[in-house]
């Protein structure tokens, strides 16, 4: 067997991982700045220290009396501890004065200690004698009923890692510390074509022997969903020259580029040829030991990604998950294990295929715990994904998973 031959030879997802990553990484090296509120769904570049202690001031988490704990202590249904009211704090000002010995001051939740006290007692353990005596029914801690200064963060302390991916609360952290612009990797271009013959567009009425393009549409969702900016570039024929220049196109546009179709042996070598011609190092890998997804190809030309994925609409959506959405969404970079949910599986799943499988399953609830139950359909029907709720990965070197065990699932939410 020749060089050639042997980079032609099906590859694991790990082997074909490792041969893409050293191509991946710069694009995690672009950085740029956005506004908080379009910061959702991106990933942090660089790591952000807090530039000040979380909260900067010592709150009240009740409605209540700030006191100092001392005055307290004993106290009883019985025999109340007497605190003289000295003023009422208001939100967002900050306390006049201080307390002393046996004087206490109103507070809502949220406001700001006044100094002198270290504790707050809740509203439904003072009793009001008039004329400003309060008397104080249970006794409470030093730090009871109030967030500390810096107790949520210190500051200097590394609030979000290069490459954490901002949720809304990471938004609503950023926001509590002042940081309204975001440093952030920028976004990868992704450029989607449909290929063949026989695919038409979902607008047009099919002649017999054609098919709407389904793959077009759902790798485009998958990208977008991903966290990548997507642009379709339609569909062309089998034909080498036209092709040619619309990967030529696609490639100076776009950092990663999706080619679906050609799932014949034929098709897909005239594919791989493509990918080998237009610029080095060319065709990485011809096959996946994946099950669906064996026809995948993948290279790289001029620092761009090219993957040739399957025309079987669920085989696409599948290697899609497996192998394209790590780079788009940089799950990879974060070098964590996923927090997929586990469910109980309902069937046996056979496997020994000496391939990674993704088998499609749909998720009902018994008895408070999650049952996946396997969605049978070959790969070219689109409705087994729609069907489906989740995917559960038999590695290749497992011939099969027993119904009752826990399985990890991921889920197939695509806009979550």
């Amino acid at each position: 067997m020749g060089q050639k031959d042997e980079l032609f030879a099906v590859k694991t997802l790990e082997e074909a991982f490792s041969m893409l990553k050293p191509y991946a990484e710069p694009f995690f090296n672009r950085r740029e700045t956005v506004p908080l509120l379009e910061s959702l769904g991106r990933l942090i570049s660089v790591d952000i220290p807090a530039p000040a202690p979380l909260p900067h001031f010592r709150k009240s988490t009740v409605d209540g009396l700030a006191v100092r704990a001392a005055d307290t202590f004993g106290a009883g249904e019985s025999l109340p501890s007497l605190v003289q009211v000295h003023g009422e704090i208001h939100m967002g000002q900050a306390p006049a004065g201080e307390i002393a010995r046996g004087q206490g001051m109103l507070i809502p939740t949220g406001g700001m200690l006044p100094d002198g006290a270290d504790a707050v007692v809740m509203v439904e353990h003072l009793d009001d004698f008039g004329g400003g005596l309060y008397g104080v029914t249970r006794p409470v801690a030093p730090g009871e009923n109030l967030i500390d200064i810096g107790e949520d963060l210190e500051a200097g302390e590394i609030i979000l890692k290069r490459f954490t991916k901002i949720r809304p609360q990471e938004m609503g952290l950023l926001a509590a510390l002042g940081i309204a612009e975001v440093p952030v990797i920028q976004r990868l271009k992704v450029g989607i074509l449909s290929t063949g013959d026989e695919i038409i567009s979902p607008e047009s009425n099919p002649l017999p022997a054609q098919t709407r393009d389904i793959n077009g549409y759902t790798l485009y969702g998958q990208a977008q969903a991903a966290g990548a900016v997507v642009k379709y570039y339609g569909i062309v024929g089998d034909d080498a020259a036209v092709m040619r220049v619309r990967l030529e196109t696609m490639l100076e546009e776009n950092d990663l580029v999706l080619l679906s179709g050609g799932s014949s042996v034929g098709a897909r070598d005239f594919t791989a040829q493509l990918i080998d011609e237009l610029g080095e190092p060319g065709l990485l890998f011809h096959g996946l030991a994946l099950r669906p997804g064996k026809p995948t190809i993948g290279g790289v030309v001029r620092g761009k990604l090219i993957f040739g994925l399957p025309g079987h609409p669920a085989s696409a959506m599948v290697v899609f998950a497996g192998m394209i959405e790590p780079w788009l969404s940089g799950s990879w970079l974060r070098q964590e294990s996923r927090p997929w949910p586990e469910s109980v599986l309902s069937q046996n799943l056979h496997s020994g295929s000496g391939r990674d499988e993704f088998v499609r399953v749909r998720l009902n609830e018994r008895d408070g715990e999650w049952i996946a139950e396997p969605v049978r359909g070959k790969s070219g029907l689109i409705r087994t994904m729609v069907l489906a709720d989740a995917l559960v990965h038999v590695p290749l070197e497992v011939e099969g998973i027993q119904a009752g065990e826990r399985v990890k699932i991921q889920l197939l939410r695509w806009n979550s």
